[in-house]
């Protein structure tokens, strides 16, 4: 077997690779790394490096989740980019990183997945994180030619669905608000039960998406934190882009909301706040009115659950929460609704009659 090369950098003390390789367009390049404190560290660096550009799958996992994430990063949005490199880095690569791609088998995956578990990681959470590892995988098996999926093999784990849903009736939230003493607070977490936009849909309207006499709210944009920086980007889904009819009574406080503020402008933020904000306002109100919290996000479930009381047909309900799709709607709160059999028995009963 050839022995790789490496280098001694003798002014430094350190070893360096230094080899050339052709890149995709069939050109001879060379490819120079310095710093090693081995020479079996400069060596490896080449080995690895040439097996990446030959696309073969002996390479490490974490030399191909890099090449994964960089093929996926100019095609999802940046907040989406964020949250799948920080469940790969910190949940899937410290078991799987230095482990050659085509030597994990579905024994590997149920370890990983059991270990997850052990740290006991909410259902929901752990089946996400388990849908990334499949991911890669997947886009291994269609680009680079590997034979299987051992995530596929060694079958899922957790819950698409988180198993509880809170939400509050109209009672509780009329018992709720009035402890919650700022206005821009008040309103913030009114819009939300009453209308059941999303905390990053609140966060990102501007008065020119209210039509107070129209009584219209137009959902054009999402705020999102990365990495401590304001974003503004496009709604959720496509779907997400909606307008959504609003009670009276809310325009009024929305009214009175806007009459405070100093000279605002059609595309300022009308809450330039952050999610935290809210939640602090949130568990400082249930304190005071005595009430066990629910998160911001149950305040959305709260206005489905009202509209499904309301007799609202599930296809408005969708619209109105700008689901991508009915099944969306259908999974998350077709559980609220009555239940059908009894009652389809009991009108064919009158029919025969």
């Amino acid at each position: 077997m050839i022995e790789i090369p490496a280098y001694k950098d003798e002014l430094r003390n350190t070893w360096y690779a230094s080899f050339y390789y052709t890149d995709w367009q069939g050109k001879r390049r060379l490819k120079k790394k310095r710093g090693f404190q081995r020479k079996k560290d400069a060596q490896a660096f080449e080995e690895e490096f040439l097996r990446t550009r030959a696309r073969s799958c002996d390479m490490t996992f974490r030399s191909f989740a890099e090449i994964y994430l960089g093929d996926m990063e100019p095609r999802l949005k940046r907040t989406t980019m964020q949250n799948k490199r920080y469940l790969i880095e910190h949940r899937v690569l410290p078991f799987f990183g230095d482990l050659p791609l085509n030597e994990i088998t579905p024994a590997h995956v149920r370890k990983w997945q059991s270990q997850l578990l052990a740290d006991k990681v909410a259902p929901t959470y752990a089946k996400t994180i388990n849908n990334q590892l499949s991911a890669i995988f997947n886009y291994a098996c269609k680009y680079y030619g590997l034979g299987i999926n051992p995530a596929r093999l060694a079958g899922s784990v957790g819950k698409k669905d988180a198993q509880e849903m809170s939400f509050w009736t109209v009672e509780q939230f009329n018992q709720f608000i009035p402890h919650v003493k700022k206005l821009p607070a008040r309103t913030g977490l009114s819009v939300l039960f009453w209308t059941g936009l999303r905390i990053g849909e609140l966060l990102a309207l501007c008065p020119e998406d209210i039509d107070l006499e129209a009584r219209t709210l137009t959902v054009r944009r999402n705020f999102q934190s990365v990495e401590g920086e304001e974003v503004i980007t496009d709604p959720k889904t496509q779907r997400g882009r909606r307008v959504i009819p609003l009670p009276e009574k809310l325009c009024d406080e929305i009214r009175a909301y806007e009459n405070a503020l100093y000279d605002p402008q059609p595309d300022d933020r009308l809450f330039p706040f952050t999610k935290h904000y809210f939640r602090r306002a949130m568990l400082k109100g249930c304190a005071e009115a005595d009430m066990d919290p629910i998160r911001l996000h149950d305040l959305r479930h709260s206005h489905a659950a009202l509209l499904i009381h309301l007799g609202t047909p599930i296809l408005l309900v969708k619209e109105r929460l700008g689901h991508e799709d009915i099944q969306t709607t259908l999974r998350t709160y077709g559980h609220l609704y009555p239940t059908t059999s009894d009652e389809a028995v009991k009108k064919m009963d009158d029919l025969m009659r």
